[in-house]
């Protein structure tokens, strides 16, 4: 494979205008792309666990290039998802991460727009006062992860 890079990450939701109000209005992401797809033709059939009548996608990004990967939102209107979010050490994909500037800032104002932490935050500091990574959950209880990257990966 010779690929040049990960073109987007997509995470079913159960509301989509509830997710749109997380990912757009809370956190800044703008939308660039919305659509609602037949799912009952080509092969898109094949890769659902149930049969779905149509599908609607919005791919919504941070700042203001159209930088890669885009976070693609998907729902299924009239037609109710199954299935729970998974914790960090389950089998698939656990969590989504954001690189900030200034992760202690991002987590005031989170909290100041009512965000569900995924654990008090003081358990975000380290033993010297700093906080490098903070997760949160989305409406669907997805772990959105936000760090600074300052020469290291975390979770």
């Amino acid at each position: 494979m010779d690929a040049t890079g990960v073109s987007h990450i997509a995470i079913c939701v159960r509301d989509l205008d509830k997710s749109l109000a997380f990912y757009r209005d809370i956190l800044g992401m703008r939308i660039i792309f919305d659509e609602v797809q037949d799912t009952t033709t080509g092969g898109l059939p094949h890769i659902y666990k149930h049969l779905r009548q149509t599908r609607r996608t919005v791919h919504v990004q941070s700042g203001e290039s159209n930088s890669v990967p885009a976070l693609v939102l998907t729902s299924h209107p009239g037609e109710d998802p199954d299935g729970e979010p998974i914790k960090l050490d389950q089998v698939g994909i656990s969590h989504i991460s954001f690189t900030v500037r200034d992760v202690k800032a991002l987590a005031a104002e989170l909290e100041s727009k009512g965000v569900q932490f995924a654990g008090p935050l003081d358990s975000f500091t380290n033993p010297q006062g700093d906080m490098r990574t903070i997760f949160v959950y989305d409406p669907d209880g997805i772990l959105v992860q936000f760090d600074s990257y300052e020469g290291g990966l975390s979770a």
